[in-house]
């Protein structure tokens, strides 16, 4: 009847809540102030949060799994998040 969540599943749920009330705060924010450049800074602050709760995310599921990865598995994720980031934050 009653399923019982395993500790990384509910450590990974828990960071993306509290990513998504980060989200919905600085929206808040963004409306209070009404204005485009402090709309602008909070908007450029979010880009910081973003990729460290996916790192953080799937660095936790990595380490759930780990036991059932082989190393070049973990490589290639690890390389796979690389990129996301990489192509998210450089500029050209």
């Amino acid at each position: 009847m009653f399923t019982i969540l395993e500790k990384t599943i509910a450590f990974m749920a828990l960071l993306r809540i509290l990513s998504g009330c980060i989200e919905v705060f600085a929206a808040y924010l963004m409306i209070r102030f009404n204005d485009i450049e402090k709309a602008l800074i909070i908007n450029s602050s979010l880009a910081l949060i973003g990729p460290l709760i996916l790192i953080l995310t799937t660095t936790i599921g990595i380490f759930g799994i780990a036991d059932k990865l082989s190393f070049s598995k973990v490589f290639w994720i690890a390389l796979g998040v690389g990129c996301i980031l990489y192509g998210v934050k450089h500029n050209g």
